[in-house]
Formats: structure tokens, C-alpha cells, sequence
């Protein structure tokens, strides 16, 4: 999780929720729920990023991916937190400036970026970089509106439709 004010970026938390693979699947989704919903209550975000599912090594892990997915967005949902996704080009980008990085290059953007003492374990830094690309993109949105005039309304900045992931404004 961090916090973005501006281009502005800092770390508020991050970790990762293990479960037993002894567990029934419906058990492991309920306790990664849980455990969304309490860091959710905890931090009160006002957005969730997420990457977006492209490939995965076999059909029995994307569809459990999928379902992990489906439960953060629930978590979020829950809350009424807006969500956006990403897919892993354009988060590596953001954070490298190369597409195709390596989770070793993950970590150590993530580090340098939000100032770590030491690099996350490879899922947080995932979720961290999710976080530090839609940082970055809003930063960027945010800054051309006010260049060009637009998207100032007596609700606050908003986005052109095509601004964000998702189209809303």
C-alpha cells in the first residue's frame, strides 16, 4: 500500500497472505478475504490497483488466480473503493521503463522508489508496483489536465472518460 500526493509516492505497508495448500480452495479464499477486508479497514485506501491476468503456466492456476482476484476485488467492492487494473507490460514499464523486466528488477524499482530498508518478498513487490504504476499515471492524468484546463468541476478533478483504466471519469 502507499500513498500518492502528487509524484509524491510513499510506502504505508505491504505483505503477503499465505495459506496452508492442505486447505480446501473455498477455506484459502475466505482467509486471503479476511485478511484483504482487515488491511482495507485498517488503511481505509481510496483505490485498489490490481494486474491484470494475461498468461499463466497451466489452466488449473489461472483459474485459481482468477478466483484470488475476484475475492480482492470483492474485498474492495465491499467497501465501494474504486479499482483499477493493469496489465504487467505497461506496470513494468512504469517502473523500469522496460516491459519486460524480471521480478528481480521489480524489487529492486520498488525499493529505490518508495525508499525500502530491504527488497519485499516478490508478490508484495507485485502489489507494490501495481500501486507505485497507477501513482504514476495518476500523477501524469492529473498533470495534463491542469496543463490543458480540464477536468476541474465543483466535485473535485475529474477525468476525461478515456483518462483512466475502467473509463470513468
Amino acid at each position: 500500500m502507499i500513498r500518492a500526493q502528487g509524484n509524491r509516492l510513499e510506502h504505508v505497508a505491504h505483505g503477503t497472505v499465505r495459506t496452508s495448500p492442505s486447505q480446501s480452495q473455498d477455506r484459502r479464499l475466505h482467509r486471503i478475504f479476511t485478511e484483504l477486508a482487515k488491511v482495507i479497514r485498517e488503511h481505509q485506501p481510496g483505490h485498489v490497483s490490481l494486474e491484470k491476468v494475461f498468461l499463466a503456466r497451466n489452466v488449473q492456476s489461472a483459474l485459481k488466480l482468477g478466483q484470488v482476484r475476484g475475492v480482492a476485488l470483492l474485498a474492495a467492492a465491499e467497501r465501494d473503493i474504486a479499482v483499477s487494473e493493469y496489465n504487467a507490460v505497461l506496470v513494468k514499464k512504469a517502473l523500469t521503463g522496460y516491459g519486460h523486466a524480471g521480478k528481480g528488477q521489480i524489487q529492486q524499482m520498488v525499493t529505490a522508489i518508495l525508499g525500502l530498508p530491504g527488497e519485499p518478498q516478490e508478490d508484495a513487490a507485485d502489489a507494490l508496483a501495481a500501486a507505485i504504476c497507477h501513482g504514476h499515471l495518476s500523477a501524469f492524468g492529473a498533470g495534463v489536465l491542469t496543463a490543458t484546463g480540464r477536468g476541474r468541476s465543483s466535485r473535485g478533478l475529474r477525468w476525461p472518460a478515456d483518462a483512466l483504466p475502467g473509463g470513468k471519469g
